[in-house]
């Protein structure tokens, strides 16, 4: 099976050395595998038959049976055409015209002949009309024929080398037909029978050319489920060799916590921060690494259970990391805890990129010598130069904008024992992307706010209610509140942006000129921002005009207002995560989204769910729908998800059934030895050590 699905594509009959490099430049497809796993993104339905007097122009391509009844050739050189009249049995007419290839089509197409013509119809001066409709002469053996017909993902070059989606589904047809003795099970008879799955075999037929419906069906439902067991797999193995082979120091005692949460703790915590501490502490006392997701939306409290958890490790004599990826949260941070620490007496460090040379040869000092317990920073923290005496925890903030590479430079920091890690985000994941991304470490989830917070008030408002809103900031500057007001930078067209935002700025002065207005915008210093930034922080500016660079920053509770200009520009993620901006205080904040009246569908369906939920998992989960598993987490392009035919964000219902299928199987055969898992072992080892999607065909 191995040898004959590497064979290189160019081997297979009618593609040749010089497709085969276009294959391989514009789709990827290097061998046997790669082609029988480019699947058809649709189908055309070649079951069904119009009479012309039912077309429409919003089909999309049609079938119709007719008789030619006239050709001809029409115009002169480059603007000539073939135009042809069909006829169909209620004596409808419909032209078919040909631009390309006239003089063949003039020899090969009959007159007073019976065809099936399939293209896209349209309607012109009143008329139909198909231009290069594909042709089939009507004979009694084809009367019967009923398929789906698959169509292939190309693209411009390849179109213009003529390998169009026809010509991919030729090479589909002759590929299956020597790989078919090839095509071995890789699923359990015991998951076949369960799940009641199409063979392997059957699947990849009936998924490139499917002789019914219900087959179709059955072979998507088949792949679908194959490639997300073998994801699952791969994840939940990992975990389970983690679990077994990775040591963690154990955690047990906990003084300095009781006395945090007697003496120094001015608020009480949500049942959802002390579930969630609880199932960090059961992590710190197993004796394994703990490997912990903490998910909570922005001011859910996730930084005061950081805080505990590197408590717990202080008490224990480790010391504790937290890593954030810009300089303005990690100071941000580091101001919130310093506050506590300070209280209990507790040596807090901070190291980021501004952090001076003679203040750095101190906090290595003290890191080395374990006198510093914990410390707060940015990718400076990863340099070499910096050693601990017992690093014991590492804490990642926004995981997803650090690479792996980079976070297992910190665990590398202590060579004793790995350190426990805790990922949060405040990125709301969806389950299904969290189950396939994280799948391999715990989740913990905050799902509840702090008592006292109010919900934000969003609204949608078009341009022409601009004057309104700026009463409304008049008003809520009154009352002594500060205001946000972001536009957007796209990094194609960044002058433009550039441009609004300087004529933004501009517009906002003119319109308060009593008030003092910041800019904050990604083309500024490092220290000019912080200095803008703690402007506002301390309320000398009322305003802060910014770009998206706030997104992630600072923590202002006296802002109450956010303006989003050009709405309609952000995707939900980042709408909702620059509404967490706001709503830090006991007062109520409002969130302003503004935009033209020029609204596609997608843009009208992201401004509804914020005016609709605050709730950051329901937008992840419509954010997941509308933009795919690739953009929302950037990793199409780390090739985490290399998904062949199944759709994190249609899918739950498969994933959840393959994850738990995964699970039964290794809590009955961890190591895949029994009979029953030869074929699933036996796929596994066919792969390469790094390849990612476990569920490929090598």
């Amino acid at each position: 099976m191995n040898n004959f699905f590497h064979t290189k594509i160019e081997f297979l009959k009618g593609v040749g050395p010089q497709r085969a490099e276009l294959l391989q430049k514009e789709l990827n497809i290097y061998t046997y595998g790669d082609l029988i796993q480019h699947y058809p993104f649709r189908y055309l339905d070649r079951t069904q038959f119009y009479k012309i007097a039912e077309l429409d122009e919003s089909m999309p391509y049609v079938q119709v049976r007719g008789r030619v009844r006239g050709k001809e050739v029409l115009g002169e050189g480059r603007k000539q055409r073939l135009a042809a009249t069909l006829v169909d049995e209620d004596g409808s007419e419909m032209e078919l015209v040909w631009f390309k290839g006239v003089k063949w089509m003039q020899k090969t197409l009959k007159n007073h002949t019976d065809y099936i013509v399939f293209g896209k119809p349209t309607q012109f001066n009143g008329k139909w009309s198909m231009a290069h409709p594909e042709l089939e002469e009507q004979g009694e053996e084809k009367q019967t024929a009923s398929f789906l017909q698959p169509v292939y993902n190309t693209t411009e070059k390849l179109k213009a080398f003529r390998v169009e989606s026809k010509v991919i589904a030729r090479m589909m047809e002759l590929l299956l037909k020597v790989a078919e003795p090839n095509i071995h099970e890789t699923l359990s008879p015991e998951l076949i029978d369960h799940y009641r799955l199409m063979s392997k075999r059957d699947a990849l037929i009936n998924i490139h050319f499917p002789q019914s419906v219900e087959k179709y069906n059955a072979a998507k439902f088949r792949l679908k489920f194959e490639e997300l067991f073998y994801i699952q797999l791969r994840l939940l193995r990992q975990k389970t060799v983690r679990r077994a082979d990775l040591a963690g120091q154990v955690f047990r005692q906990v003084p300095t916590v009781t006395e945090f949460y007697k003496n120094h703790m001015t608020f009480d915590l949500t049942n959802a921060q002390k579930r969630v501490i609880k199932e960090i502490h059961k992590d710190l006392t197993a004796g394994k690494q703990m490997n912990r997701l903490l998910q909570g939306d922005v001011g859910s409290g996730k930084t005061i259970v950081a805080f505990i958890t590197m408590l717990i490790a202080a008490d224990n004599g480790a010391q504790s990391v937290l890593m954030a990826p810009t300089e303005i949260l990690a100071d941000q941070h580091y101001t919130g805890l310093k506050a506590f620490a300070d209280r209990l007496g507790i040596n807090i460090g901070k190291l980021t990129g501004s952090t001076k040379t003679k203040d750095r040869k101190v906090l290595h000092e003290q890191l080395r010598s374990g006198e510093m317990k914990m410390i707060v920073g940015t990718h400076a923290l990863l340099e070499d130069v910096v050693q601990f005496q017992n690093l014991g925890l590492c804490i990642v903030d926004e995981q997803h904008r650090f690479g792996v590479e980079q976070r297992s430079r910190l665990w590398r920091k202590n060579p004793r024992i790995i350190p426990h890690v805790l990922v949060m985000t405040a990125t709301p994941i969806p389950r299904t992307l969290a189950m396939t991304l994280y799948g391999d470490l715990d989740v913990s989830v905050i799902d509840e706010m702090p008592a006292g917070r109010k919900e934000i008030v969003t609204v949608h408002r078009f341009d022409s209610h601009r004057l309104k809103v700026f009463q409304f900031v008049r008003d809520q500057i009154k009352l002594g509140r500060q205001v946000y007001i972001v536009y957007p930078l796209i990094e194609e067209s960044e002058g433009m942006d550039y441009k609004d935002l300087m004529d933004g700025y501009e517009s906002v002065r003119r319109a308060f000129p009593e008030y003092q207005v910041s800019m904050v915008h990604g083309k500024l210093k490092a220290q000019d921002k912080d200095y803008e930034m703690q402007r506002f922080v301390k309320n000398e500016t009322q305003i802060m005009v910014a770009t998206t660079v706030i997104e992630v920053g600072v923590n202002v509770p006296n802002a109450s207002v956010m303006i989003i200009e050009s709405a309609e520009r952000f995707g939900l993620s980042q709408l909702h995560q620059l509404r967490g901006r706001v709503g830090r205080g006991a007062e109520q904040s409002y969130c302003i989204l503004m935009t033209g009246y020029k609204l596609s569908k997608d843009s009208k369906t992201r401004l509804e769910t914020m005016v609709r939920t605050n709730n950051g998992f329901e937008i992840a989960d419509i954010d997941l729908k509308l933009r795919g598993p690739g953009d929302l987490m950037g990793t199409q392009q780390s090739g985490v998800l290399d998904l062949l035919i199944a759709d994190l964000a249609k899918d739950a219902p498969i994933l959840q059934e393959a994850r738990a299928a995964a699970q039964r199987v290794l809590n009955e055969d961890p190591q895949l030895e029994q009979p029953q898992n030869q074929n699933i072992m036996r796929h596994i080892k066919s792969l390469s050590v790094n390849t990612v999607n476990w569920s490929r065909i090598s």
